[in-house]
């Protein structure tokens, strides 16, 4: 059935193309819908406590036609309950966007501090896993938006979620190389984390855009390479092409690294930037449009993590 929609959509665009609603860029104007900002950048509603370690302080959405919108939740943890603020927090989130001109829930980012600290099913991403899946409806689940869920600077007490909302469905896509993520298996906590690797916004346009979820160095649902941090961020790209080619597979649509708008690189450990940046230099990626942060990976054992906007040509 999604395949069946999304192949009518795309015929429509073809017929009669319409110009994107939606785009990326390193610089706010007056149709900015949110802007991402980092430390030392300015705050605001979407600072994300993720330090600028190099690249361009501002990732701004810009859209104009009431088609999307941004709703940002920050919870407070009571007593570093993790699970508790992302019950909450996404309880909040479906309450104002089902009822809301915008429904549909296509990308949502999630940052809070101390990711990794606890062991076993005590680890606080999983907590914050088990708080989510309690909150979300049959609808988030039907097909899970793309996502991405870093640790961030500071200390535990705050629970950060943005969420990138439109009146019209995304087409959610997956990796073949990997597992999805909803699917784990049991060893990865006791609920699998509810996201989608990817998904295509305004394939209905002359120019959707593909939106990847964190991307890290796994295969099939198996951390990679740990302790080669070169390695994992080469693994990462190669996750990250064969999402795009998944985007072309679903709209007939080439979303090359060559038209990549925004790219965000987590870095754990700040010392590895140099390389990171060596690494990407050789990706085809424009260097212009990468942001580099210092975050903690949801999985302890991996250093990297990538996410990022990509407009078809």
């Amino acid at each position: 059935m999604i395949a069946a929609r999304a192949a009518a959509i795309i015929r429509a665009a073809m017929d009669s193309p319409t110009p994107p609603r939606l785009r990326v860029r390193a610089e706010t104007g007056p149709d900015a819908l949110v802007a991402f900002t980092y430390p030392p950048a300015g705050r605001g509603p979407a600072a994300v406590d993720c330090a600028l370690l190099a690249g361009a302080p501002v990732e701004a959405w810009c859209a104009g036609d009431g088609h999307y919108a941004v709703r940002i939740f920050e919870v407070a943890e009571a007593d570093g309950d993790i699970e508790r603020a992302a019950a909450e927090a996404y309880r909040q989130l479906l309450a104002q966007v089902r009822p809301s001109a915008q429904p549909y829930l296509l990308r949502i980012w999630n940052y809070f501090a101390d990711i990794n600290a606890g062991e076993g099913d005590q680890e606080r991403y999983r907590r914050f896993c088990v708080g989510r899946a309690s909150a979300v409806d049959a609808m988030f689940n039907e097909v899970p938006p793309a996502a991405t869920a870093i640790g961030a600077d500071g200390g535990p007490g705050r629970l950060q979620v943005v969420a990138l909302c439109s009146k019209a469905p995304a087409i959610a896509l997956e990796n073949p190389r990997q597992t999805p993520a909803w699917r784990y298996p049991r060893e990865h906590g006791p609920v699998s984390p509810g996201f989608s690797r990817g998904a295509v916004l305004d394939a209905d346009t002359a120019t959707p855009r593909l939106m990847a979820s964190g991307t890290a160095s796994i295969v099939g649902h198996v951390s990679q390479h740990v302790g080669d941090f070169a390695a994992q961020l080469r693994e990462s790209l190669d996750n990250l092409a064969t999402l795009l080619e998944q985007g072309h597979q679903a709209t007939g649509r080439r979303f090359p690294l060559g038209g990549c708008e925004a790219l965000r690189v987590y870095l754990r450990h700040p010392a590895d930037l140099a390389t990171a940046q060596a690494i990407l230099a050789t990706s085809g990626i424009d260097t212009t449009r990468i942001s580099y942060l210092r975050g903690d990976i949801c999985r302890r054992e991996l250093d990297v993590e990538l996410e990022g906007v990509f407009a078809a040509s």
